[in-house]
């Protein structure tokens, strides 16, 4: 545990990190979380719940996301028959909850994966929002080992994860989260260890945290 990040300030700190699927976020994340002695926030929606699609059976089980598959519309929820006024409403709710939820989490530091935190957590003071990354091949058999799926499976996720949860962000904050500009580090894990990664988190978390 690093006592002078997890201790020193009044505000705990934080990292948001926002990951191309396959990149190490569990892994690099739950690292960061152990050096600081402070809790893991994994993701609001698994691998599993996105690749299920508009699978009934699925959606049953993960009402927020048929809720933001309808909001998205287009390919997810339909156009036909949709209430602009109510699928306002169903942003603004989403949204609202999903804000509280992340300063929830806040106040009590550690990590953070998705959920749009380096929007939400913008201007809040000893925090990092990080971009994980890598070659694609890369990220589909780092996806498969950790999965114990096969690489085409880990690749037809792949595809689907990726443009999904940035149309996610994108139709609910405004934002690309794929762009470098809301980040303060940029981490390529086919060239960067998860060891390394975690290091250049928390040294990057020890210049913001005074």
């Amino acid at each position: 545990m690093d006592t002078d990040l997890a201790g020193a300030t009044s505000a705990k700190p934080v990292v948001t990190i926002f990951e191309q699927y396959g990149a190490g976020a569990t892994d690099v994340g739950r690292k960061v979380a152990e050096r600081l002695g402070l809790p893991f926030h994994a993701q609001a929606f698994t691998s599993e719940d996105i690749e299920g699609g508009d699978d009934d059976a699925r959606l049953d089980q993960n009402a927020t996301l048929a809720t933001v598959y309808a909001a998205m519309g287009g390919a997810y929820g339909g156009f036909e028959g949709r209430d602009v006024v109510e699928t306002q409403r169903q942003k603004y709710d989403l949204v609202s909850g999903n804000n509280r939820a992340v300063r929830e989490m806040a106040e009590q530091g550690g990590v953070i994966v998705g959920r749009n935190g380096a929007v939400i957590l913008a201007e809040r003071p000893h925090t990092v929002h990080v971009l994980l990354t890598g070659s694609t091949n890369d990220r589909i058999e780092r996806a498969a080992r950790e999965a114990g799926i096969t690489t085409e499976r880990a690749a037809r996720r792949q595809v689907r994860e990726d443009a999904v949860r940035a149309e996610m962000s994108e139709v609910l904050y405004g934002w690309d989260p794929r762009l470098p500009d809301r980040y303060d580090l940029v981490i390529n894990t086919s060239r960067i260890t998860v060891d390394a990664a975690a290091d250049a988190i928390v040294n990057a978390l020890r210049t913001t945290s005074r």
